[in-house]
This record gives C-alpha cells, sequence and structure tokens, in this order.
C-alpha cells in the first residue's frame, strides 16, 4: 500500500526513535496506512502549491511543516492525512477550537452570510471535527453553540489512536540487529524503580522479575498501567523512562525526587 522505499523510510525513522516513543511512530504508520487507502498512494507524490512541499519530499527529507513543527515526522504525516481525509469526508472547517474548554456558546466566529440553523465545520484536532450551530440570541444577534454530539474523527485519527491503546508501549521489535531491547539498563536504579513499583501498588506479575535489559523495563511499564494510578506514579514513569532511553541525568533527578518523597 505505502511502496518498499516509503516503508523502509517510515521503519527508519521508528527505529530511530526512543524506544518508550517507538509505539507512539508505530501508531502514526497505523495512521498513515488507513489515511493511504482513503486517498490513494497519489497523496503522497502530490505538491500542495506555494512552499508546502509533498509528503514524499517531507518524509525523505524530515521537512518541518507547520502547524506541526512540534511532532516527530510520521507523527506530523499522520496528522497531515488525517486531516486531508477529514476535509474530503466533510470540507474544510471554517474555524480552530480547543476542546479543553467545554464551553459551548460562541466559541467561533462567524461567517458573514451565517444563517440561523446553519451547521458549521469546526476542527479541534489533527482529523478531528465538530459541528457549531448558529442560532439567534435573545438580543437578536446571531451566535453559536458547539454541538459536542456531533464530535468525529476521520478513519486515519481513529486507526491511530486505536493502534497506540491496543499494541501499547511495547517491546515493539523492528528486526534490529543489535536487539535495542536486549540492552542493559543500569543496575542499581532499575533495582530502586523496580522496588518502588512494587511498593506503591504494582503486584509482582505486573512489575516482573529484575529488570536486566531495557525489554524488561519496558514490559513492566505497560504492565503497571501506570497512567491509572496516583500522581505520585508521574516521577516513577520519568525515571523508568529515562532509564530505558539512555539519559543519565534525567534519571538521577528522578531517583533524588523519589527518594525526596519516600
Amino acid at each position: 500500500m505505502l511502496g518498499a522505499d516509503r516503508v523502509e523510510r517510515c521503519v527508519e525513522l521508528a527505529r530511530g526513535a526512543p524506544l518508550t516513543r517507538r509505539s507512539t511512530e508505530l501508531a502514526a504508520l497505523a495512521g498513515l496506512l488507513v489515511g493511504t487507502r482513503e486517498l490513494g498512494e497519489e497523496w503522497w507524490r502530490r505538491e500542495r502549491g506555494g512552499k508546502l512541499p509533498s509528503p514524499d519530499e517531507v518524509l525523505r527529507t524530515s521537512t518541518a511543516i507547520d502547524p506541526w513543527t512540534d511532532l516527530t515526522v510520521l507523527e506530523m504525516l499522520a496528522a497531515w492525512i488525517a486531516d486531508d481525509v477529514a476535509d474530503g469526508a466533510w470540507g474544510r472547517p471554517f474555524a480552530v477550537t480547543d476542546l479543553n474548554s467545554w464551553q459551548a456558546e460562541d466559541r467561533v466566529e462567524l461567517p458573514e452570510d451565517a444563517t440561523s440553523g446553519q451547521r458549521i465545520v469546526v476542527s479541534f484536532d489533527a482529523g478531528g471535527r465538530l459541528d457549531a450551530v448558529v442560532l439567534r440570541r435573545p438580543d437578536d444577534e446571531l451566535g453559536s453553540n458547539l454541538d459536542f454530539d456531533s464530535l468525529r474523527y476521520s478513519r486515519p485519527a481513529e486507526a491511530q489512536w486505536s493502534w497506540g491503546v491496543a499494541a501499547g508501549l511495547g517491546p515493539h521489535l523492528l528486526d534490529e540487529d543489535p536487539d535495542p531491547y536486549g540492552e542493559p539498563v543500569d543496575a542499581r536504579a532499575a533495582e530502586i524503580l523496580h522496588a518502588w513499583a512494587l511498593g506503591h501498588g504494582a503486584s509482582a506479575q505486573q512489575a516482573g522479575e529484575v529488570w536486566k535489559v531495557k525489554g524488561d523495563v519496558v514490559a513492566a511499564i505497560e504492565r503497571v498501567d501506570w497512567m491509572w494510578r496516583s500522581a505520585e506514579w508521574f516521577a516513577w514513569w520519568r525515571g523508568v523512562a529515562a532509564l530505558v532511553d539512555g539519559e543519565p541525568k534525567q534519571l538521577a533527578a528522578r531517583l533524588e525526587e523519589i527518594a525526596d518523597a519516600a
């Protein structure tokens, strides 16, 4: 579906990501696969005019594209194709809003030709859309309410999210020699973080045996389901992520933070 050259480049980018981010890269690749099925392989070759290159060039050169410059290349392309599929399904959005606020009233500026009862497509995320319903206020002015029941995502965005949830952190092997998950970790730091997990609610089965290699740690992170535990587990997550990703300064700081809280 993607073509051998693109797959090779995508795998290269996924392999180059920190192991704690590999699942995110592969989730983006799932979105790209579904998006390519929707739009066809020519989506990759199509230039957009102006300074916007083709997706193929972005993939090849790792070019940063607004408004996704804070994302990795694969995440950026996944957001791009998710938006293009959404535009094809529901039309280009007239406005953008932030759903961190659930205030419904008058969140978007209305077009000059807006009429009461009209539905206006609004973007809130890559591939995410909902409608703003135009209505007449008691003072006879036109306003709008966001219709949260109309919230929807394009298929690539759904695939990206679903794959990430279903597959989890990993380990996800990508035919590598040597296996990055087989690399040893700092034994003392691993012992401290392993013991901390056991002392704060993780079962022996979830924490697993003593962590010797990065794959042991990644598998344990996945099993303990730390995001649904108390806030103190965020310090643990930052510590184990630094242990896996080889960030000694971050690891030392997180171990100190854990020790101070003991």
